[in-house]
């Protein structure tokens, strides 16, 4: 492949802009060629998450490993202003969320202190709430979750997503072939590890909600690697059959057809997160959003990088160790007559391998329409 694969040249004698070529599927990014710097870049993500995961940990949420939670309608004061408050209460270390524009969450993990201090510090901490609410102690809500509980929700939610790991694999394999379903399954693992990686270098804290959203990121990742799947193997059946390209000159083909379609699909997803979190969460105080947008910002954008950067080129190089793609790439570089395929030419001969292979069996397929019409005409 040239040096000039990375660059945006006129195609199909029709000049474009930089973006009208983008979304004309005219691009020739060389994404396989350079596979090693966007591999390099997931691998220092993830060891710096798995580092800080083993230096710090996962802030768990109170469902996951127990705690106490207080609740109450506090319309004048601030979430500093109630932090102070629980602090001076004797809370080490409290969870302080604002529910909507009005009511104040607090939570703190008391479980590893005798009954008799729980009780006493729950006391103090109603009191307090109660007073920086200006309201009395009777309208703050307390809830507590034990620790067996709290294990109870974190099996469930490893089960769920060990269970959505197996199903894709199952679905990819039969869908495409097992190679696709290893490089699927490798770049859905790449967004789960960079999300809780993210979230552990910030000290995020985990709840249910950011369990649904990285399930929930987890499809929208497999969504966009089976769209530049599904190009891959029409432009295997198509294209490859040619002896024009390698196989990862096919892949970069295929991924640039579909760069635009991707690039679509994430902003798509992106933009109302981000009106989640901006809107929602900071403008009109929702601060429970932050739980839910935050990993799925985080999320979507590690799902679009790893579907366009790790899964297509993990699948070319794959690919490439098969005996027969390797025969094809020493045909193809040896080659004197050999042509470059646009985006244009690759769908034409793509289309028309497919209407020869879908060719009519009572009409002779292609060749015979044609005999039948110099019949015809020799007729006349």
């Amino acid at each position: 492949m040239s040096n000039d694969t990375d660059t945006f040249a006129p195609i199909d004698d029709k000049t474009y802009g930089r973006f009208g070529r983008l979304y004309h599927g005219l691009t020739t990014v060389d994404f396989v060629g350079r596979r090693k710097i966007w591999f390099t870049i997931s691998i220092v993500i993830i060891v710096l998450g798995i580092g800080s995961f083993a230096v710090r940990g996962f802030n768990l949420g109170i469902q996951f490993k127990g705690g106490s939670s207080w609740e109450v309608l506090a319309p004048h004061t601030t979430i500093a202003n109630m932090t102070t408050a629980v602090d001076k209460a004797g809370l080490n270390h409290p969870s302080v969320a604002k529910l909507g524009s009005e009511t104040y969450q607090v939570t703190a993990n008391l479980n590893a202190l005798p009954a008799s201090q729980r009780a006493t510090i729950t006391t103090n901490v109603v009191n307090a709430m109660a007073k920086a609410a200006n309201t009395n102690a009777n309208q703050v809500s307390t809830s507590n979750v034990g620790p067996t509980w709290g294990g109870q929700i974190t099996n469930n939610a490893l089960e769920a997503l060990i269970v959505f790991f197996i199903a894709v694999v199952a679905y990819i394999s039969i869908r495409f072939e097992p190679k696709m379903a290893v490089a699927a399954f490798v770049a859905m693992v790449h967004d789960l590890l960079v999300t809780v990686g993210v979230y552990s270098i910030f000290g995020f804290q985990i709840t249910p909600d950011t369990v649904i959203a990285i399930l929930t990121i987890l499809g929208y990742s497999l969504y966009d690697t089976v769209v530049v799947f599904d190009r891959v193997r029409d432009n295997t059946q198509g294209v490859l059959k040619g002896g024009d390209l390698t196989y990862s000159e096919m892949v970069n083909l295929s991924m640039n057809q579909t760069l635009a379609r991707s690039i679509n699909t994430s902003l798509v997803a992106i933009l109302p997160v981000l009106a989640v979190l901006l809107i929602g969460a900071d403008l009109l105080g929702a601060t429970t959003l932050q739980n839910y947008g935050l990993a799925l910002f985080v999320g979507l954008m590690s799902g679009a990088y790893s579907s366009i950067f790790i899964a297509s080129p993990l699948l070319a190089w794959m690919k490439e160790r098969e005996p027969r793609y390797l025969d094809l790439a020493a045909r193809v570089l040896v080659r004197t007559d050999r042509r470059v395929l646009t985006a244009s030419s690759a769908a034409l001969q793509g289309a028309q391998t497919s209407a020869t292979n879908a060719r009519p069996a009572r009409a002779g397929g292609v060749n015979g329409t044609i005999q039948a019409r110099a019949r015809k005409q020799k007729r006349r």
